[in-house]
């Protein structure tokens, strides 16, 4: 029920009222508290908590202090926690507790470097005050991040986190970096405003510059699959090094853009790297080219595996090296990160040796 109003736009009433709900079932986990009274604090102006909980303990009376917003990220946990410290000046014996339908790592600890309280309605919550201690942690976020996530990682907002993770010291406007990731304005817009709101980006006289691309690129790998793109694997009876060459001596000469990624892009970044398997991007391959190559489609014991694009943004920042056209060191480690053993542990390498120290 809950994640069905959600998914409805919640109203500020609506969340309010699950605000209470959840309170209420946190709190009477302790058995010498009790709810003497709860109330809702006049809005248009005047200056109060979203919510004010009058407690009865053993040793005397506690004010909770509620503010409740629709978005638990960073941004939003720090106004609230800022709100809340005004509050108590106003309330003797208080104690603030910010909520929202989820709060990420980073806002309960914005929460928590202040002495702030905080629950969300997906089940975390840490309350600290007098004997009273509760905190509960890991629970998934069953509301909106879902919806956050599909907007921040659809195929056309990727193509802008490609060209600020691979241009992560540039102050971008909104505009330049639409032009540059070729998506619209509008795309651009949204993607900053989610950014901001995680605390990952930061203005800056110039535009506003990525501070954070360590998470962003770990949250997006999180929530990336290289099987979004169409793979075909095949076998040849060449070794992973000539298949590489011919593959891409034909692309040149056909004039298809193609860069070489997983395994085969990191053994040209990080030489240490031993595989099996050619893997590379091709725009599209026909079943001309394959057969020209004497690549026979196979369903195991396949040697190379072609994807083709789910979007054109995979490419970006593709460069050469030995004469061979590999993906962005960022895409590489994307791919990599989907095989778990090795090619995570690869992908770990390129991200130590060679992404992170250009940031």
């Amino acid at each position: 029920m809950l994640k069905k109003v959600l998914a409805m736009k919640t109203s500020s009433e609506a969340l309010t009222k699950m605000a209470e709900q959840a309170l209420e079932a946190c709190l009477l986990k302790v058995p010498f508290l009790r709810i003497k009274e709860m109330r809702r604090e006049p809005g248009g102006g005047q200056i109060g908590p979203d919510l004010l909980l009058k407690l009865v303990l053993p040793d005397g009376e506690v004010d909770l202090l509620i503010e409740v917003k629709a978005n638990g990220q960073p941004r939003f946990a720090r106004q609230a926690v800022n709100e809340l410290l005004r509050y108590r000046n106003s309330f003797p014996k208080s104690h603030g507790v910010f909520m929202a339908p989820y709060i990420s790592l980073k806002a309960a600890e914005i929460c928590t470097q202040e002495d702030i309280g905080y629950i969300d309605l997906s089940g975390n919550c840490r309350l600290s005050f007098g004997r009273v201690y509760i905190e509960q942690e890991g629970k998934p976020n069953i509301f909106a991040k879902k919806r956050d996530l599909r907007s921040l990682y659809s195929p056309r907002a990727e193509r802008i986190l490609r060209v600020l993770l691979n241009n992560s010291r540039r102050a971008w406007k909104v505009a330049e970096l639409a032009d540059a990731a070729q998506v619209s304005l509008g795309q651009s817009s949204n993607v900053k405003k989610l950014l901001m709101d995680r605390e990952w980006i930061q203005s800056e006289e110039d535009g506003f510059v990525l501070v954070e691309p360590d998470q962003l690129l770990r949250e997006w790998a999180q929530n990336y699959s290289f099987r979004r793109n169409h793979v075909e694997d095949f076998y040849s009876l060449k070794n992973v090094a000539e298949i590489e060459s011919v593959l891409g001596e034909a692309c040149d000469r056909k004039g298809l853009k193609y860069a070489m990624t997983g395994f085969s892009g990191a053994s040209r970044l990080a030489p240490a790297v031993r595989y099996q398997r050619a893997m590379a991007y091709v725009e599209e391959t026909g079943e001309n080219l394959v057969s020209v190559l004497g690549f026979k489609k196979v369903s195991s014991g396949a040697n190379l595996s072609i994807l083709t694009p789910y979007d054109e943004g995979v490419l970006y920042g593709s460069h050469r090296i030995d004469n061979v056209q590999i993906a962005s060191p960022v895409q590489i480690y994307l791919d990599l990160s989907a095989f778990r053993g090795r090619g995570e542990e690869a992908a770990r390498v390129l991200l130590d040796q060679l992404i992170r120290p250009q940031w």
